[in-house]
């Protein structure tokens, strides 16, 4: 059993997965530290499911009977607020940016290695206790037309709220938070995904180019966000 840090009070998953042993090999492992765990095995139901439950955490299977994991999770973003971890049978970029796109926080390839999704997890639920802490006072940031609340996740642009994703308004928080400064692909991995970058993944690229017009960027010559050549990225501050 691996120890139990920075949970609450039993934290509820719910597992979309229609793989029976998988499923219930997950469950058994999350039960044994600390999860209270739900598993559901058809795809059809997977998005009555998660408004029904609104669990702290989804783990979602890309290829589901019934209605596959990417339309589950485009069809819940607005309603769900939660972290959703993709489960990918395949190691195709497409799989993990398409899951992204649909709003995915993050995605695990199977076979799934225990201690890995359990360290994704603990690392999106860490991401969800570090907002719920803040206060408004110590958490709002302003650029020009743009605003960002990091205590209620929220961010406007010209006095209209912008449409982020949880994944999205992760980084665009820690990207503004540290404004003036580049942030290298391997801090933004560790910070948002308790991982190393591998030099491949494209997830955050990919939601780099997200953020940008919804922020009002142009994502061909990008002003706020800008890309720093084998580096990484660089959020501007006003002049």
């Amino acid at each position: 059993m691996e120890d139990r840090p920075d949970l609450r009070e039993q934290d509820h998953v719910l597992i979309i997965e229609d793989d029976e042993r998988l499923a219930n090999l997950t469950r058994d492992y999350l039960e044994a530290n600390g999860f209270r765990v739900t598993v559901e095995g058809d795809g059809a139901r997977g998005v009555q499911r998660i408004l029904d439950i609104q669990p702290d955490l989804v783990i979602l299977d890309l290829m589901l009977p019934g209605e596959d994991g990417l339309s589950i999770c485009r069809r819940v973003r607005n309603d769900y607020l939660g972290p959703i971890l993709m489960l990918t049978a395949r190691t195709d970029d497409l799989d993990q940016v398409l899951g992204l796109e649909m709003g995915a926080d993050d995605y695990v390839p199977k076979p799934v290695q225990p201690r890995v999704l359990l360290a994704r997890m603990r690392a999106l639920l860490r991401r969800r206790d570090s907002s719920d802490s803040n206060s408004s006072d110590e958490s709002r940031l302003m650029f020009s037309d743009l605003e960002i609340d990091n205590a209620t996740r929220e961010a406007w642009l010209k006095g209209s709220r912008i449409d982020l994703t949880s994944a999205e308004f992760d980084l665009l928080w820690l990207l503004a938070s540290h404004a003036g400064r580049v942030l290298t692909r391997e801090e933004i991995f560790s910070q948002l995904r308790g991982i190393r970058y591998d030099g491949q993944d494209r997830s955050i690229d990919v939601r780099v180019s997200r953020i940008r017009p919804k922020i009002g960027d142009d994502p061909h010559h990008p002003h706020r966000i800008k890309t720093v050549r084998s580096k990484g990225y660089l959020f501007v501050k006003d002049n």
